[in-house]
């Protein structure tokens, strides 16, 4: 079909729909524009030639934030099936001009103070406003929505497949494609507005005053005939009407300003995707972009992909699967009188056909294909932040591309590339770019090595534009940021992370002042929970320090400092705990033992061998911080025979020594005796099993499987307990053993049940254990008191014993 009016070209679309960009490059095919206007921001048309640029691959988006403030930014998205974008490449194809016409993101930004931080721009379907155009009692509709339920159907997604995607065009041999489709969607956007008005977008009015301003430029310009313009189809109606010169101006007066900048960033599926909260974002941006690009049997093609997708994933899918998937989507589609077989009836198929009925694989179909992780590239031509070139530069040289799809990143910390690369990652980090996070390292342990969970999201281009504020390279921005938090730290436990973050980041520059700051906080911190919880993060500080070759002898004299303050504070704090203030502090001694050994095993590695004082041959004075792991035994020491300290946590220091060989297991038997005497409150001594042999200490059950006098005590002291106060520990008693793993509580269980072996099951007059006899177990079972449960086993079952 010709065009023969001589308005502008009007061409409503759907943004992010294939049918639309499909029928706008048809439509400018037909009717060549002499220029061609997008719904866009104005400051975006010195960055439309870089269309033309094949280093310009969708999905990108236009970025726009405000100079002084980027986290206050805004995004325009655009796929390779988006509308704007067939117009921008028909224009750069074609060397004609491209005008953006939309409110400036000058008046946006500024109009969305204290509103929020960064979002996309678009909202509805087809285009019904910004996600910042309503207020709270606004009631906002979703055009297409309004359709799909005018012509009956529950699903928009499904109505706007049947009367677009799969109609019009090369498909139909439709003579008044594509002109047609574009009047009668006009048509019905203008009964919508004149049904529903702004549609609860009041700011629209202000948006479309100033399209209006645009066009009427372009047609004084060029001519009416010689302009196409591309924008929403809500906005259609109100750019045909004609409207007062003096009005639109009016309605632009007095807006708020500011200077923002713009450049050109990747963009992914995924947040094309509504699920990820963009307002003018579709359920399926893979499914679109499949049918956009497929020359011809989409079906046929979107199935291959997917049995090549679960082929992948070792499942067994053959070409007769998608012959017979293929078969079944067509029949469905027929079924529900549908003109072609939509992503409904494919993935019914494949669920039927490809995964056996199951959801799972097809879960991730929907994620890897109909969602999909494609990541757009930006040419190094775009404008950019010098800190984001400088970002782009490492990416490169240490060849770490960032990619939309979540990878796990093993590093070797012996090489050079991976050392660099641990550091990138920790200065954005610290930059606040989590572009890697850290993950746990399968199969090892050691500190050589590093894993990282990389993820490149959209949004990681606003906090590289916010970081920006610190610095034009990442390692001089990492360092200006460090040394700042290190002067804005109040806590001790905010400058210990500091520290642990500046290590491996090797940010040399910082590192004096952040120690300084973390040896005044740390005389001038008291309380000795923040020293406990402050020591174990600075000795992980200096495993680092080891394994990439750091000097961190004044970070070992600090935590050396803090240990010692720790072991002074310690005993009294164990007194008076409350229950959950008891677990606090078991926790507590877990993580600064740990520390403590490895603090002391870096100052023995550090430490010369002892020399006579110079001229007097007496031994020189002693070595600061030595006996440091001996005084820390003395401080368990003391808080296992205080009474005063609560029974979990007397168990759990003797737990430590005697893993650590501090007390053979005739002390700890003799201990654990004590701690379970007639005299001790059962509550508090089944505290006592918990710390000593409870689920968070490791080995704990396998201690009893192979000392059966522990074992032995324990049961002894689990007999003594009286019927009235055994329904008090019995809670804490189940948490404690539920913990051992299946094989343990089966072999402790079997112990128990072969009864007192000979000499080691007589009990004296008040039930204790008899002098002189070593508690144990026997070889077998006892069926003496098997035989015992008989009679309620048979009750039970409902047979006379």
């Amino acid at each position: 079909m010709s065009r023969a009016q001589a308005a502008p070209l009007l061409l409503g679309v759907r943004h992010h729909g294939p049918g639309s960009a499909r029928a706008v490059r048809a439509a400018l095919d037909a009717a060549p524009p002499a220029v061609v206007l997008i719904e866009g921001p104005p400051e975006a048309d010195a960055l439309a030639p870089l269309a033309a640029d094949p280093g310009l691959r969708p999905p990108v988006a236009l970025l726009a934030h405000v100079v002084d403030e980027p986290a206050r930014s805004a995004f325009w998205p655009f796929a390779a099936f988006s509308p704007e974008w067939t117009a921008l490449r028909w224009a750069a194809d074609h060397e004609v001009p491209v005008r953006f016409i939309d409110l400036p993101a000058a008046n946006s930004l500024a109009m969305r103070e204290g509103e929020g931080e960064e979002g996309e721009v678009r909202e509805d379907a087809a285009d019904g406003g910004t996600d910042e155009d309503a207020g709270p009692a606004a009631v906002r509709i979703d055009p297409v929505a309004v359709l799909a339920e005018t012509a009956g159907y529950d699903d928009p997604e499904r109505w706007w497949e049947d009367v677009v995607e799969h109609r019009g065009g090369p498909f139909d041999g439709d003579e008044a494609y594509p002109f047609g489709a574009f009047a009668a969607l006009a048509e019905a956007m203008t009964a919508l507005r004149e049904r529903y008005a702004d549609g609860g977008h009041p700011r629209d009015a202000v948006r479309e005053a100033h399209m209006r301003l645009c066009l009427r430029a372009a047609e004084k310009e060029y001519g009416p005939q010689a302009v196409a313009v591309v924008c929403g189809a809500w906005h259609v109606p109100a750019l045909a009407t004609r409207v007062p010169l003096a009005t639109d101006r009016a309605a632009l007066r007095g807006l708020p300003k500011a200077k923002t900048a713009l450049t050109w960033v990747p963009w992914t599926h995924r947040r094309l995707a509504r699920a990820s909260g963009y307002g003018a974002g579709i359920e399926s941006p893979g499914w679109y972009g499949h049918l956009f690009a497929a020359p011809d049997r989409p079906v046929e093609r979107w199935l291959t992909k997917v049995a090549g997708l679960l082929r992948e994933e070792d499942k067994h899918v053959s070409s007769a699967h998608v012959i017979e998937a293929v078969r079944l989507a067509e029949t469905l589609a027929v079924m529900r009188g549908r003109p072609l077989a939509g992503l409904g009836e494919t993935m019914d198929a494949v669920r039927s056909v490809m995964c056996e009925g199951s959801d799972v694989p097809l879960a991730l179909v929907h994620d890897r294909l109909v969602v999909g992780d494609v990541l757009g590239e930006v040419p190094d031509s775009a404008p950019a932040m010098p800190l984001q070139r400088d970002l782009t530069r490492l990416q490169r040289g240490l060849r770490l591309k960032p990619e939309a799809l979540e990878r796990t990143l093993e590093l070797d910390l012996r090489k050079d590339n991976d050392v660099a690369r641990s550091a990138l990652l920790h200065r954005l980090r610290l930059l606040g770019v989590d572009w890697g996070v850290p993950a746990a390292s399968h199969g090892s342990t050691g500190t050589f090595r590093e894993t990282w969970t990389l993820r490149w999201d959209p949004e990681l281009a606003v906090r590289v534009a916010e970081a920006g504020i610190w610095g034009t390279t990442v390692l001089g921005a990492a360092e200006a940021r460090a040394s700042a938090r290190a002067a804005e730290a109040k806590r001790l436990g905010e400058i210990t992370a500091l520290v642990e973050a500046c290590l491996p980041a090797a940010l040399s520059e910082s590192l004096p002042h952040v120690m300084r700051a973390l040896a005044d906080l740390a005389a001038l911190d008291t309380d000795v929970a923040r020293l406990a919880e402050a020591l174990p993060a600075l000795v992980r500080t200096l495993r680092y320090g080891d394994v990439r070759g750091t000097d961190t002898g004044a970070l070992t004299e600090v935590a050396a400092g803090l240990a010692e303050r720790v072991f002074v504070g310690l005993p009294p704090a164990c007194a008076g705990l409350d229950e959950e203030g008891a677990k606090a502090v078991r926790k507590q001694l877990d993580a600064v033992h740990g520390a403590v050994g490895l603090l002391a095993d870096s100052l023995e590695a550090g430490q010369p061998a002892a020399k006579d004082a110079p001229g007097t041959g007496a031994p020189a004075g002693p070595v600061p911080h030595a006996g440091l792991r001996q005084r820390w035994y003395g401080v368990l020491r003391r808080i296992a025979g205080r009474d005063s300290a609560a029974g979990v946590v007397r168990g759990r220091c003797a737990r430590l020594l005697l893993d650590v060989g501090e007390w053979e297991r005739e002390e700890a038997a003799r201990v654990m005796g004590l701690a379970l005497s007639p005299g001790t409150a059962p509550a508090e001594a089944a505290a006592w099993i918990d710390g000593f042999v409870g689920g968070g200490a490791p080995g704990g059950g396998l201690l009893l499987v192979h000392d059966e006098r522990l074992l032995a005590l324990v049961d002894e002291w689990l007999v003594r307990v009286p019927s009235s106060a055994f329904t008090d520990v019995l809670p804490l008693l189940r948490r404690t053993f539920s913990a051992y793993e299946p094989a343990v509580r089966r072999s402790l269980g079997e112990l128990v049940g072969r009864g007192r072996g000979p000499g080691g099951g007589a009990r004296d007059g008040g039930g204790s254990v008899a002098s002189g006899t070593v508690p144990g177990f026997g070889t077998g079972l006892d069926e003496a008191r098997a035989a015992a449960v008989v009679p309620v086993v048979l009750r039970l079952l409902g047979r006379a014993a």
